[in-house]
């Protein structure tokens, strides 16, 4: 579920000394008493916002907008990212970086954690807040069997990649006269986040209490993720699906120096979701990955028999964890069961995520023959974990195994 954002509830939830320090930085409100202030209780910071000219308001609340989306766990897991790239990766200095998160973990609260970076160390906060961005991001396509070599990273190199794109969308769509390309490192992992310019817009504004419109020249986003231990490329493009293998070949040609474009052999493995139909199946969280309760809420089975012939069972999984079940043995009464596939369930899954907060619900939509709804964030990682332990994972097909009726 989607984070609302507002200055009043982030200066509520936001320390008062941390928010003192953030403005005195920008020279603002110095009369006002941070320390006699009521944590909480933000009224009269609210009252001398409200008084800041709009142009300089509306920067400063763009920059609480990212504090307030890093104020959370995946928002934490970046943060500690891109300090481990800074502090291992580039100064070779480990004892830095555990007492960098030491600090950080010491704090009450991730809305303490994300402000701190931001204020002292701020050069980890664009890598931090672009990883969080693209660990929000749905529909990512993937590229398999690319060679084992390691990503160009030098300024010829991007600048290629940059001319690939630009020419691309010039000619195919009749934008992208510009763009850039800003690489990270992420562990293992090299990101690289394209920006080709996208067709001129008329915004409707506010501008200085002034209603307008404005023309102006935005940017739309091109996201490559290269594993070179895998040999795989991922890569999140919210556009036609038919620029996906451009893409992909533009990455090949600059980035990997690659003649051509591999070949994509089809993913065949296969999620087996029978077993899920059992009453007494035992779902395997880690030990420590905060994993409370698994339970199956919904079930899709489709005919052997008649293609297209499906069942829905959803129930409520909070009057019990047997409740899908239930209804299961009802329909098994004047069905014969056996002739049907499952082919979709939705867990319930309840995770604690933070000591100080409720524990989180989360959703997770399994589809055959192998599709997933859960992403690779540190939070999904864990849940994916826990399906692999469970035997719930996605198989190469034994050969002699007919396939299910999706």
């Amino acid at each position: 579920m989607a984070r609302h954002y507002s200055t009043r509830d982030f200066f509520r939830q936001m320390p008062n000394a941390l928010l003192a320090r953030y403005f005195q930085a920008r020279g603002l409100f110095g009369a006002l008493d941070f320390a006699a202030m009521k944590e909480t209780q933000p009224d009269e910071l609210f009252t001398a916002w409200l008084q800041v000219p709009d142009s300089k308001r509306n920067e400063m609340d763009s920059e609480f907008r990212v504090i307030f989306e890093l104020s959370c766990e995946k928002g934490f897991a970046a943060i500690r990212d891109e300090a481990h790239w800074h502090y291992i990766d580039q100064q070779k200095d480990p004892a830095a970086y555990t007492g960098f998160v030491e600090r950080l973990a010491a704090l009450s609260n991730h809305f303490e954690r994300a402000m701190l970076t931001f204020l002292d160390h701020n050069t980890f906060w664009k890598g931090a807040s672009l990883f969080y961005h693209a660990d929000t991001l749905p529909y990512w396509r993937k590229r398999k069997n690319l060679p084992h070599v390691p990503a160009a990273l030098d300024a010829a190199s991007l600048q290629q990649l940059e001319g690939l794109i630009r020419t691309y969308f010039h000619h195919t769509d009749g934008r992208g006269n510009n763009c850039v390309v800003e690489p990270f490192r992420r562990g293992e992992l090299d990101y690289f986040f394209a920006y080709p310019e996208d067709y001129s817009q008329q915004a409707i504004e506010w501008v200085d209490g002034k209603f307008d419109r404005r023309p102006h020249n935005p940017a739309f986003e091109v996201i490559f993720v290269y594993s070179r231990k895998d040999g795989l490329l991922d890569l999140n493009f919210r556009g036609s699906y038919k620029a996906i293998e451009p893409l992909q070949g533009m990455f090949a040609t600059a980035i990997l120096k690659l003649p051509d474009l591999p070949p994509d052999p089809k993913d065949g493995r296969i999620y087996d979701l029978n077993p899920l139909r059992q009453k007494g199946f035992q779902f395997v969280p880690a030990v420590g990955s905060g994993i409370q309760d698994v339970v199956v809420k919904k079930l899709r089975l489709s005919s052997k028999v008649k293609k297209g012939d499906r069942i829905t069972l959803e129930a409520d999984a909070s009057t019990g964890p047997d409740s899908v079940y239930d209804l299961l043995d009802k329909i098994g009464k004047s069905i014969p069961l056996h002739l049907y596939n499952v082919t979709q369930v939705e867990l319930a899954a309840t995770v604690l995520v933070d000591a100080n907060a409720p524990p989180k619900a989360v959703t997770i939509r399994i589809t055959h023959p192998n599709s997933c709804s859960l992403k690779y964030d540190e939070l999904d990682l864990k849940l994916r974990a826990m399906l692999n332990a469970s035997g719930i994972e996605p198989k190469e097909p034994a050969p002699e195994a007919a396939a299910p009726e999706a």
